[in-house]
């Protein structure tokens, strides 16, 4: 078994996409629709979906925004410029909400930023 993919609703497909392709270097692997229940699909990662896990990002057409609740927490990307990273995502308009620098308790270098429909998304330093 492996886990093959994390899905995450979308209020706009295309500003989603741009934002995990141009801002987070993300490939988009594949994009279906169906017509008849209304929704998009669209597949980003850095690999192959048949090599590595990728999110899906799904849009329910006519639906903008979606309450977060509780239970999510975040999506982790391990970046090798976690500093040069985070600068060019601000410089780009980015949400980064927790600038780099060592994790509570220990040495890991993070951040976390925002995607445009508010996932958090912690950024690890490899």
């Amino acid at each position: 078994m492996r886990l093959l993919h994390t899905m995450l609703r979308v209020g706009n497909l295309e500003r989603s996409i741009n934002f995990y392709t141009e801002m987070l270097g993300m490939q988009l692997l594949r994009q279906s629709e169906n017509a008849e229940y209304k929704y998009t699909l669209a597949f980003i990662g850095y690999g192959e979906e048949s090599c590595t896990t990728v999110l899906e990002l799904t849009y329910n057409w006519g639906t903008e925004s979606y309450d977060m609740g509780k239970a999510y927490g975040h999506i982790a990307i391990g970046v090798d410029d976690i500093y040069g990273l985070c600068a060019k995502l601000e410089k780009l308009g980015a949400d980064v909400y927790r600038k780099p620098g060592p994790v509570l308790g220990g040495n890991t270098v993070i951040a976390f930023v925002r995607d445009p429909d508010g996932y958090a998304i912690e950024l690890i330093a490899d």
